[in-house]
């Protein structure tokens, strides 16, 4: 039993920031991989940044040196701070978690819009 909550999406100016914030819950403590992930109108989900156990980080090209994703293990925790937001950054935002085959987890999404 795991459950994955994001928080921390809202409406905010093009170049403003904000800081997303994933909770794992139950019986697993640690997972192989944690990522976020985003889906606007009419496109396919895409991956917008991951990190492993071990701290390697990947980004998509369209956010690098813009978003960071950092972990906290032992709080069970999953962030991507967003910086110099862009209009095309408006996406619901999905927190992943993947501990190989079958525990692939999916939080419930946050809308976060970038609009002046």
């Amino acid at each position: 039993q795991v459950q994955l909550v994001e928080s921390g999406g809202g409406l905010v100016q093009p170049g403003g920031s904000l800081t997303l914030s994933c909770a794992a819950s139950g019986s697993i403590f640690r997972f192989y991989r944690l990522g976020w992930y985003r889906q606007a109108p009419g496109k396919q989900r895409e991956m917008v940044a991951t990190v492993t156990s071990g701290g390697i980080t990947n980004y998509a090209i369209s956010v690098k040196g813009r978003f960071t994703i950092s972990r906290d293990n032992a709080k069970k925790m999953v962030y991507l701070q967003m910086n110099s937001l862009k209009p095309e950054d408006t996406a619901v935002y999905y927190c992943k978690a993947d501990n190989g085959p079958p525990g692939t987890y999916w939080g419930q999404g946050t809308q976060v819009t970038v609009s002046s």
